[in-house]
């Protein structure tokens, strides 16, 4: 059975799709080129279902979360912080899994931050 062996995008949708593309440069470092390609580091990836009306995600519009591999939790919150941008208080920890935090941006979608233990 052929079968997939790793994510290849993904997309969003924006209003300013060259502002959001900014914000995730800026605020978070993703370096991607000019067509959006971006080389990450190797590592785990998540890949799991939740229920439809799980809060999870924030907004029960948002119907997908990316999740961020992260070094350090607390700097790069603080960083997101100090930019302005819209940071949830709380983090959480999950023993042998890591730590987790949130950051939504500007256009409006909660993205996850892991800190893999």
């Amino acid at each position: 059975m052929e079968r997939v062996h790793g994510i290849g995008g993904y997309f969003l949708r924006a209003s300013d799709p060259g502002a959001l593309s900014a914000w995730y440069r800026d605020c978070l470092g993703l370096d991607a080129d000019d067509n959006g390609l971006w080389h990450q580091e190797a590592g785990a990836t998540v890949f799991a279902a939740f229920e439809s009306e799980t809060d999870y995600f924030g907004s029960l519009d948002q119907q997908a979360m990316l999740n961020f591999r992260v070094r350090d939790l607390d700097a790069m919150l603080a960083q997101l912080r100090a930019k302005g941008a819209n940071v949830a208080e709380k983090t959480q920890d999950m023993e042998g899994v890591g730590r987790f935090g949130w950051v939504t941006d500007p256009e409006g979608n909660r993205v996850e931050l892991w800190q893999p233990a």
